[in-house]
C-alpha cells in the first residue's frame, strides 16, 4: 500500500484555475507542496481548494470517496462484492484493500500547508475574518483525517492505550517523516482542539460541499460518542440540540428524497462530497459499481436485506436478487435499470439524520431518559414512513425496548437503515455496542483486534520511530 512518504514527491498540494472562485471540480495547475505560495487572500483560497479536492479524494475525472461508502459495510457485514468475497466482508483485516491511510495523509499534508502559509501572513492581507475562517476551515479537514485514522488504524476504544494515531500537525519534509504516534488519549484531546477552532471560527454559511462551523458541531459528536466518558455524552446532546434547533438545517420531509431527488440541494445536508464535472459518463463511474457492475459489482448481503424486512426503504435501498445466492442491487444511490448522473455519484460525509440518532445514543448512555430517546428515534423514522398509526414492526420494536442495553440495540439497527454505505456509522455504532453483541451481528468479528486495520508495513521501514504494529497484526 502506498503511504504518505510516496505521495510526498507527487501532486499533493493541488490548486485550482481560478484565483478566488471556490471551485472543487477545477482542473489542478500545480502540485508543489509550498507554503510559501500562499502570498494573499486569494492565493490563500486557491491552497484552501486544493485541500478540499483532495478531502474528496478527486482526480481530474471524478471524486474517489467509493470506499468512505463500502468498506465499512462490508466490515459490519451487510455489503459485498458479487464476483467474489472481499476480505473486509470476513474481516480479515491482514488483507484489508482499505485506502484511508494514504488518503488521509495526503489530505494531512495539503491542511498544514494552507495552515502554515496562512498563520505566517499578517492579517490586514485578509478581509474581515477570512484569516480565522480560512484555518478553521483546514482544521476541519485536518480533524476528519485524523478521525479517521484514529478509528481505523487506533485503539479508538481504549481511552488508556498508546495505539493512537499519528497525528501530522506540520507539512512533511525529510527532517520530521521520522515520528512516534501518539496515544489514544491524546489524539482525541488534538482532534478535538482543532473542531472547537472550527466551532468558533467557521463560516456560518457556505455551500455544503465547504465547511461550517455547524459541520464542526457534528463532527464533533462522531468523535465525543466515540470516546465516550459521561463528559462526553452531555456535551454531544448539547451540539445536537444545537443543531436540531439553531442550525439552517432540516431532516428531509421523504428520506429516499436526499439520495433521489435532492442531493446536495437537501437541506439536511451538512457536508456533503461534490461530483467532479461529467464524472458520471465514465465508464468506471461510482454509479456503475452498483448498475450495471462497469469493473466491480458492489450489492447488498442478505443480512441488510432482511433488516429492511417490513421496512418502507427497502422497495428502494434493496433491488432484485442476482444470480449469486444472497446478493442484490444496492440502490441507495443507483436505481436498478437507472442511468448515471451527478445526482448518483453524491457522496455525503455529515447529515442530520446522524445527528438525531448519535443525540438518541447519548440520552441512552449517560443514563437519560429512554422515552426521549424513544421520541428522538421516531423522529428519524417518521421520514422513512414509519409510525404508530402503521402499527410498524420497527417503531414497537424501539417502543418496547426498555432497558439502555435493548434500546441501544435499536438505536443501532436505525442507524444501519438510515446511514448505511455513507461515511461508515454503521461499523462505529456496531464496535460501540458490548463485544458479545458484536459477535452475534457479525459471527466473523472473534477478537476485537478486528475492530482495527493494521498498520501498513511500509510505515516501519520509512518511520522507524512509529512504534509498535497493532495488536494482532505482524511489522513484516
Amino acid at each position: 500500500m502506498k503511504t504518505i512518504y510516496r505521495y510526498i514527491v507527487l501532486a499533493i498540494f493541488i490548486v485550482s484555475s481560478h484565483a478566488c472562485k471556490k471551485e472543487l471540480g477545477a482542473l489542478p495547475k500545480n502540485a508543489k507542496v509550498d507554503a510559501n505560495t500562499i502570498l494573499d487572500q486569494g492565493t490563500a483560497q486557491i491552497a484552501l481548494n486544493g485541500a478540499y479536492y483532495r478531502f474528496a479524494n478527486a482526480t481530474v475525472v471524478k471524486t474517489g470517496w467509493q470506499n468512505h461508502q463500502i468498506i465499512p459495510p462490508m466490515l459490519a457485514g451487510y455489503m459485498g462484492m458479487y464476483s467474489s468475497v472481499l476480505p473486509e466482508e470476513e474481516n480479515r483485516n491482514d488483507r484489508s484493500s482499505s485506502s484511508y491511510w494514504a488518503e488521509s495523509y495526503i489530505v494531512l499534508n495539503a491542511v498544514n500547508g494552507v495552515i502554515s502559509g496562512v498563520k505566517a501572513l499578517p492579517d490586514e492581507k485578509f478581509t474581515g475574518n477570512r484569516k480565522k475562517e480560512i484555518i478553521a476551515e483546514a482544521h476541519f479537514l485536518r480533524a476528519y483525517a485524523h478521525f479517521k485514522l484514529l478509528t481505523f488504524y487506533g485503539e479508538w476504544y481504549k481511552p488508556e492505550s498508546s495505539a493512537g494515531a499519528l497525528l501530522r500537525d506540520e507539512l512533511s519534509s525529510l527532517s520530521n517523516i521520522p515520528k512516534k504516534r501518539s496515544s489514544v488519549s491524546e489524539s482525541y484531546d488534538f482532534i478535538l482542539t482543532d473542531l472547537d477552532d472550527v466551532i468558533a471560527n467557521a463560516p456560518t454559511t457556505n455551500p455544503n460541499h465547504y465547511v461550517t462551523k455547524w459541520a464542526g458541531m457534528a463532527l464533533k459528536m462522531r468523535v465525543l460518542m466515540s470516546r465516550g466518558t459521561s463528559t462526553d455524552y452531555g456535551t454531544l446532546i448539547t451540539l445536537a440540540n444545537s443543531l436540531i434547533q439553531d442550525s439552517p438545517y432540516k431532516l428531509e420531509a421523504i428520506a429516499e428524497d436526499v439520495f433521489h431527488k435532492n442531493g446536495l440541494s437537501s437541506k439536511e445536508v451538512i457536508l456533503g462530497i461534490k461530483p467532479q464535472a461529467n464524472q458520471e459518463k465514465e465508464t468506471y463511474s461510482t454509479s456503475a459499481q452498483y448498475w450495471p457492475g462497469a469493473s466491480s459489482l458492489y450489492v447488498a448481503r442478505t443480512a441488510l436485506k432482511t433488516t429492511y424486512d417490513n421496512d418502507p426503504r427497502q422497495s428502494w435501498i434493496i433491488g432484485s436478487v442476482r444470480p449469486r445466492p444472497a446478493y442484490y442491487f444496492f440502490t441507495k444511490y443507483m436505481k436498478e435499470n437507472g442511468v448515471s448522473s451527478p445526482l448518483s455519484e453524491t457522496y455525503y460525509a455529515l447529515r442530520l439524520t446522524e445527528v438525531y440518532l448519535l443525540k438518541a445514543e447519548a440520552i441512552v448512555r449517560s443514563g437519560g431518559s429512554l422515552a426521549d430517546a424513544k421520541i428522538v428515534v421516531h423522529q428519524v423514522q417518521e421520514k422513512a414512513g414509519i409510525t404508530l398509526t402503521a402499527n410498524n414492526t420497527h417503531y414497537n420494536a424501539v417502543e418496547n425496548a426498555n432497558t439502555a442495553q435493548t434500546l441501544l440495540v435499536e438505536i443501532y439497527k436505525e442507524t444501519v437503515k438510515s446511514l448505511i454505505a455513507e461515511d461508515g456509522m454503521e461499523w462505529m455504532a456496531l464496535l460501540r455496542l458490548p463485544f458479545e453483541t458484536v459477535k452475534q451481528f457479525k459471527p466473523t468479528i472473534t477478537n476485537q483486534v478486528q475492530y482495527i486495520l493494521p498498520i501498513p508495513k511500509d510505515e516501519f521501514l520509512y518511520n522507524p520511530i512509529f512504534g509498535d504494529q497493532n495488536p494482532g497484526y505482524s511489522k513484516n
